[in-house]
């Protein structure tokens, strides 16, 4: 199984877009993207210094634009990626990238709303002096709980050995003079406490721009920064990507549902490196490809190749499907086993794991055509549990 994913904030570097600007096809597609965000783009991603694209109203621009350009480039033939790639996941701003590609929101929405994100959360950043401070190695209940003394905020927990620290600059200094045993900590050159309690100024304004927002469901698994869980309801993730601003990337989990999955291949999209030297801790025997320079094209499409699946997802379904959010035993509600037809929200059942139970509902409502699973069943991230015809349909 093939998984693409997008890196967030902090994989730019100076001068990394040039290389892809080469290729005319990719520099009118950016600079349409561009106009869209309302940011020349092409000049921070060739000729600015780390500093000026360290900004955070610049950064998420620039990367969610350069990854939307290079998926294209990677597949001329958009709906040939459905035949090949398993699920789809970003970390934090990487997640909007994610959904667009999965075609749960459109390439200019995405860019819109990361123009706001960006300008949103650097003035949130802007109120209060905050950081995030890396924790390298440690004991993870040890960090954890060093972490929740000093009132700070795990703001990425990137898997084994790499959790993020963010809150104010106060906290972080009291935290690197008292910090976790055999821990390296590491501040992180950015512009303030991401994911933490600090950006919710900024869910609020993106809360009003995306009531606007017309979305779809993915057309493959899109697994969630919130909770590692997949999610099927274009609804539900347009509201997960709003959150997020102001809650931690749980990207250990994502991780796990990737494992659940079977994953064998994960490619991330440029500018590549990070998740990609993540997975390579975490899921070991399971082969990466950092997509960084437009040159490994042709090994990059090899590699999409050699992992790939189809989705089960079609083009154009007369039908919509309710699917497990994540690994574990499915369990039918009494309400609904017998029941013709399901209302919009109505609950089908639960999915029990070690860590929770987690409710499933039926987002869109319908006629039940067909139960794919039975209660007690062990069931799948993304394993479709029931078949509706849309309420309203021919």
């Amino acid at each position: 199984m093939l998984v693409i994913v997008a890196p967030g904030q902090g994989a730019q570097s100076p001068g990394f877009l040039r290389p892809w600007l080469e290729d005319p096809t990719f520099a009118s597609r950016f600079d349409w993207l561009s106009t869209v965000a309302g940011i020349d783009l092409a000049h921070y991603g060739t000729e600015a210094d780390a500093e000026t694209i360290r900004d955070t109203r610049i950064a998420q621009p620039l990367l969610v634009a350069t990854g939307l350009v290079a998926a294209l480039e990677l597949f001329p033939h958009p709906a040939d990626a459905f035949s090949r790639i398993g699920a789809v996941a970003g970390h934090s701003v990487g997640e909007l990238a994610a959904a667009a590609g999965a075609r749960v929101i459109t390439a200019e929405q995405a860019m819109v709303l990361v123009r706001e994100r960006g300008n949103a959360m650097a003035a949130a950043a802007a109120a209060t002096p905050t950081g995030m401070t890396a924790v390298l190695g440690g004991d993870r209940d040890e960090v954890l709980a060093k972490i929740a003394a000093h009132g700070l905020t795990p703001a990425n927990d990137n898997g084994p050995g790499q959790v993020v620290a963010a809150g104010t600059l106060a906290q972080l200094e009291a935290f690197a003079a008292d910090g976790p045993a055999k821990a390296r900590l590491m501040p992180l050159s950015v512009a303030g406490a991401f994911h933490t309690e600090h950006m919710a100024p900024a869910v609020g304004h993106l809360q009003k721009l995306a009531r606007s927002v017309s979305v779809h469901d993915p057309r493959t698994r899109l697994i969630s920064n919130k909770d590692g869980q997949v999610i099927h309801d274009g609804q539900e993730v347009l509201r997960r990507l709003v959150g997020q601003i102001a809650n931690p990337v749980r990207w250990d989990l994502c991780l796990e549902t990737m494992a659940d999955l079977g994953v064998t291949g994960i490619l991330e999209m440029p500018p590549a490196g990070t998740l990609t030297g993540i997975a390579k801790r975490a899921l070991k025997g399971v082969e990466t490809f950092a997509l960084k320079t437009p040159d490994q094209l042709e090994d990059a499409r090899a590699f999409c190749d050699k992992h790939g699946e189809a989705s089960h997802f079609g083009a154009s379904p007369t039908w919509r499907m309710v699917v497990s959010p994540a690994k574990g035993t499915f369990h039918v509600a009494t309400e609904a086993r017998d029941l013709g037809a399901l209302h919009a929200g109505a609950t089908i059942g639960d999915v029990a794991s070690l860590r929770d139970r987690i409710q499933v509902t039926a987002a869109h409502g319908g006629q039940v055509v067909e139960w794919l699973v039975e209660d007690g069943d062990p069931v799948a991230p993304g394993q479709p549990l029931l078949r509706l015809h849309p309420e309203g349909a021919n």
